[in-house]
């Protein structure tokens, strides 16, 4: 598993109007682009019920690599799609690579069907955004002195 990638402004850019397209064409509410430890990279759509949709993108991610792992414990090789169906809002949690999913909150107004068929689309586009994003070499890490941050804070020592 490679670290959260760091997003450019373009690239936000690309996977929200992914993700908007996504959710015009499967008529789904919310639509999230999220690692494999349930950090979100990217969302578009809302939902009434959800005021933190992090809680969603990490219970999202833990369900899917616990079903992901029971699914080698019976023998199969891949698990690239987990479906939750409620009474009134459904969840399709798709593997976009190694590193990311794409989750989807639907209700009724949609089907299950649709939802898979426009996710695949969807999950092309993005993979293409995070291949490029992970192909790009990363900024060199910031290295701060104590005098750096003394400066910063008026020069005031703040390491006695």
């Amino acid at each position: 598993m490679q670290t959260t990638p760091i997003l450019t402004i373009e690239a936000a850019e690309q996977l929200i109007q992914a993700l908007e397209d996504y959710l015009d064409k499967s008529e789904a509410q919310l639509a999230l682009v999220v690692d494999r430890g349930g950090i979100v990279l990217s969302q578009a759509g809302t939902l009434d019920t959800v005021d933190d949709v992090s809680i969603v993108a990490a219970l999202a991610a833990g369900s899917f690599a616990a079903t992901r792992e029971l699914a080698v414990r019976i023998g199969e090789s891949d698990c690239t799609a987990l479906f939750q169906q409620g009474t009134k809002s459904h969840v399709l949690v798709s593997s976009i690579d190694d590193d990311a999913l794409l989750v989807t909150v639907f209700d009724s107004k949609t089907t299950v069907g649709l939802v898979k068929f426009y996710s695949g689309q969807a999950i092309k586009g993005i993979q293409v955004v995070l291949d490029g994003i992970r192909a790009t070499p990363s900024p060199a890490a910031a290295i701060f002195t104590a005098a750096d941050v003394n400066r910063v804070m008026g020069g005031t020592n703040i390491f006695h």
